[in-house]
């Protein structure tokens, strides 16, 4: 009953996305901040792509089993542990920075951590939609998601760059740590509702592999969603390469 008398509905998605857009850029704000420290320590833009590497392939490599287990669990859940494993791994490396102890593998290590946990992050949010809202206001929501995540990649150097000179690089993680815990905290306060399982979709939960693969059976089996994949993939791959050295660029 309690979990009932939670906001819901556009109010309650709107709260969560709120959280999400306050976590997001504090997030993206904190790792620029860290690809500068690194950069100015090492002197080589190598260390940052390889951040980039380790963050990256635990999504990839996992992304098939991230969709099954999003679909079977409880999707606020999931959704909170993202957003606490980030701010465990910034507190880490907050507690390390200000001890002295920080180094750069240091960073692979909570970019790798980060990863595992931030591909439940979206699949989880986006499934989450068509259990909040009725499907008149999914195009509004789409837009908002849109919005939230090219926002932060948009406006995080900025505020990094304009803050990075009063708070520091201690700051800049301290700002991560509250941005963490205002999407914890709106996610208390919202129901996501769960879907109901079917006879059918019970039976299913037993094929916990089939359904990892399903997805690359129905791309390949799809010449042109194929191509369209392949050309995300190629041009995230040239992103990926002209985001390793925008540090240095500064």
């Amino acid at each position: 009953m309690a979990e009932q008398s939670r906001v819901t509905g556009m109010r309650g998605f709107t709260i969560v996305w709120v959280g999400q857009v306050a976590s997001l850029l504090g997030t993206a704000v904190g790792q620029f901040a860290l690809t500068l420290w690194a950069y100015e320590v090492t002197g080589k833009a190598t260390p940052l792509a390889l951040i980039g590497f380790f963050f990256t392939t635990p999504l990839i490599v996992l992304s098939p089993i991230v969709g099954v287990m999003v679909d079977r669990g409880n999707r606020k859940v999931m959704m909170m542990l993202s957003d606490l494993a980030a701010a465990v791994t910034t507190a880490a490396v907050l507690v390390l920075h200000v001890s002295g102890a920080l180094q750069i593998w240091h960073l692979y290590v909570t970019a790798t951590i980060i990863g595992i946990f931030q591909g439940f992050q979206w699949p989880a949010y986006s499934a989450a939609i068509s259990m909040m809202l009725p499907k008149e206001h999914y195009g509004r929501a789409n837009g908002m998601l849109e919005l939230a995540g090219s926002g932060s990649q948009v406006f995080a150097p900025i505020v990094a760059g304009a803050l990075l000179g009063p708070l520091g690089l201690t700051g800049l993680l301290t700002v991560d740590l509250v941005s963490a815990a205002i999407a914890i905290g709106a996610l208390l306060v919202v129901h996501i509702p769960q879907p109901v399982k079917s006879e059918i979709g019970q039976a299913k939960e037993q094929r916990f592999w089939q359904d990892a693969v399903y997805g690359f059976r129905f791309i390949f089996r799809r010449p042109s969603l194929l191509g369209l994949q392949t050309l995300f993939m190629v041009g995230n791959l040239f992103a990926g390469l002209a985001f390793a050295v925008l540090a240095p660029c500064f």
